[in-house]
């Protein structure tokens, strides 16, 4: 059976976050600055906390920011954010990693907590077969309430709704190639029947009992 492989996006297969500057595009620099600032002390122990406590945090922030730009902007945006955001941060080694398992027949997902609105189209340049990420609420008006449509595409959000995907394309019982960088990958990579760790910490970050790119696929011990 054809083997699906789920990479992050943030860290993963680009360098560093790409929240803050999408947000910034859409709503100016000033803004985001300011939401931040006065969510800081939230920020603070979001980042220590994890968890439910982050999901809300960056929820609190999105709306702060987001609610009431209008959504056909907003999808401009997400589209030209896309396109310059990997033009300078996508990771080589990590693209080839796709890539190779693009040649093999895979079923390629790119799966994130950032907004689906820039990582679908990040996924259709990767030729992935499917974006999976947060989603945003849009009122009746068409305007942006800056709420999830869902949850957040993290932790046991994101491999829940990986497996949700492979049902959907008749996958069950395909084998997972899972790649992330951070605790928010955690769970997925625990799930995955190969799970790779490609964050810059190596041995000393969070995925640490993951083999990394060169202990798997072409060249390493697994596939």
């Amino acid at each position: 059976m054809t083997d699906v492989a789920a990479f992050d996006f943030d860290g993963t297969l680009t360098d560093g976050g790409s929240v803050f500057d999408f947000l910034a595009a859409v709503a100016g620099r000033k803004t985001v600055l300011r939401a931040t600032a006065g969510l800081a002390p939230r920020l603070a122990h979001a980042a220590l906390t994890g968890g439910t406590v982050a999901d809300q945090t960056k929820e609190a922030l999105f709306t702060q920011v987001l609610a009431g730009v209008d959504a056909d902007y907003f999808d401009q945006v997400a589209a030209e954010f896309a396109v310059s955001h990997m033009a300078g941060h996508i990771r080589p080694e990590v693209r080839r990693r796709l890539d190779w398992h693009r040649g093999r027949g895979d079923r390629v997902i790119i799966v994130s907590a950032s907004p689906h609105a820039y990582i679908r189209v990040a996924a259709d340049r990767l030729t992935a077969d499917a974006a999976i990420a947060t989603l945003l609420e849009v009122d009746d008006n068409r305007r942006l309430t800056g709420h999830y449509e869902g949850g957040n595409c993290r932790g046991e959000e994101k491999i829940r709704r990986i497996r949700l995907w492979m049902a959907e394309a008749n996958l069950d019982g395909a084998s997972l190639w899972a790649y992330g960088n951070s605790r928010g990958d955690l769970r997925m990579l625990r799930a995955a029947d190969t799970g790779v760790n490609v964050g810059r910490l190596g041995r000393l970050g969070r995925l640490r009992d993951f083999k990394g790119l060169d202990e798997t696929g072409p060249l390493g011990l697994v596939g």
